[in-house]
């Protein structure tokens, strides 16, 4: 490709798939929006007005961008989880690189036909994986490349999701039901640690997996007494409930608000105080007592894999927890790497068994700064470093350790895929007989 910037065109303008354009702000230099697809015409008149597109470079939908004829290099994917691999098909076939977002694919068959259009049109696809570029997995990962812990026995993966994101988003949001997102909320939410999992085993194919998992918490018959269905309407409690729509989404105005407010997305001027509570009074389903919706995604889940080479792997998703956390703990024939992502520090272990010592630790600190990239970032300082390399690799030079490939994050999701049906047969599923 030429020495100027790539050309990108936004499918599905919402917050990801802006965060991820962003760069273009940024990076001028490196990257260009020259187009979007996107059904909601206040969302193709705000890309549009952020980038200076030319009207032609508008669209509803991605089959109309793809009949269109090739307008840019790359496609920057951020439509909702169904959705991705129904709007991937015809842009690979058009001829775009692209970045999606994850999880890639509702289900193994969608999954493998992504796989063989973009072999099929020799296009490149990078998964937005983004915490493989976060500092602290970066840096983990680097660990266990060279060898610093020998060869890994044992991988424990744990994500806490706080009580106000599994709120907005697995009990009142978009992904609390199967039926309208078509993923679970372990592919939605931790398909990110999936993919760490095997990415911190890069190359060995997992055997089997087993899992189990439901909705505890969020049931009617779990609600406090006197309880509501609507939080600012007819619930007495509302005051002293630690899920009050108005503790989360009025009191705290910016947590959330792309998904509590999006039907007030771009209103000029914004919308008031009062528009947001007429709003939870009314219809807005964030203003749901949350033992009282229609969710029907666990709140909790257990995952436990076994690989080729017989180490095993186990992650704790767990909704509701008061802290957001992920954590992370590898143990390996020479040693041990532990952490917190959010501390954005690890320990190193050894053992020392010299008199008077048991073992030996080294901290990693990985906390780089405050710049777009840097540790505090998105994702743990993720976002645009994905960006940054999914543009290197389109340009042609060299994959780095974190590139997320289409192929390369097979593994993560089928691991997904065998874990809920796992979850949902109570039995131990052998991956390569997944599909019978």
């Amino acid at each position: 490709m030429g020495t100027g910037p790539l050309e990108a065109v936004i499918v599905g303008a919402g917050h990801r798939a802006m965060t991820y354009a962003s760069y273009a702000q940024h990076h001028p230099e490196q990257l260009r929006i020259v187009g979007v697809a996107d059904l909601m015409e206040d969302r193709r008149r705000m890309v549009q007005k952020k980038y200076d597109l030319k009207e032609e470079h508008l669209f509803e939908t991605a089959d109309e961008l793809a009949a269109a004829g090739k307008i840019g290099d790359v496609v920057i994917n951020g439509t909702m989880d169904h959705q991705h691999v129904p709007t991937a098909l015809p842009l690979l076939a058009a001829g775009y690189h692209m970045l999606l977002e994850k999880p890639f694919a509702t289900s193994e068959q969608q999954m493998w036909d992504l796989v063989n259009a973009a072999r099929e049109h020799e296009r490149h696809v990078s998964i937005c994986h983004v915490l493989r570029y976060a500092p602290f997995y970066a840096a983990i990962r680097q660990q266990v490349a060279d060898g610093v812990i020998g060869d890994l026995i044992n991988i424990q993966a744990v994500e806490h999701v706080s009580y106000h994101h599994m709120a907005v988003g697995f009990v009142r949001g978009k992904w609390s039901q199967e039926s309208y997102c078509q993923s679970t909320m372990l592919m939605a939410k931790s398909c990110h640690d999936l993919d760490l999992i095997a990415w911190m085993h890069s190359g060995v194919p997992v055997t089997q997996v087993s899992s189990f998992g439901g909705n505890l918490q969020f049931r009617p018959e779990r609600a406090p007494k006197d309880a509501g269905t609507r939080c600012l309407v007819d619930c007495p409690i509302e005051k002293d409930c630690l899920y009050s729509a108005k503790k989360h989404y009025i009191d705290h105005p910016e947590r959330w608000s792309f998904y509590v407010w999006d039907r007030f997305e771009n209103m000029d001027p914004p919308p008031t105080l009062e528009d947001k509570m007429v709003s939870l009074k009314a219809d807005n389903p964030y203003g749901r007592c949350v033992w009282k919706c229609d969710n029907d995604v666990v709140d909790h889940q257990s995952v436990v894999a076994e690989f080729a080479d017989g180490c095993t792997a186990t992650l704790n998703m767990i909704g509701g927890s008061s802290r957001p956390t992920r954590s992370l703990h590898l143990i390996g024939t020479e040693g041990e790497i532990q952490g917190v992502m959010e501390d954005s520090t690890f320990i190193v272990r050894h053992i020392d068994p010299r008199p008077g010592h048991e073992y030996s630790e080294q901290v990693v600190d990985v906390r780089v700064g405050g710049d777009m990239t840097g540790a505090f970032g998105g994702h743990g300082g993720g976002d645009l470093r994905l960006v940054d390399d999914f543009l290197k690799v389109v340009r042609g030079e060299a994959a780095s350790l974190s590139t997320t490939s289409l192929e390369d994050s097979v593994t993560g999701h089928l691991m997904g895929f065998c874990a809920d049906r796992s979850r949902r047969e109570a039995r131990v599923i052998d991956v390569q007989k997944a599909g019978s």
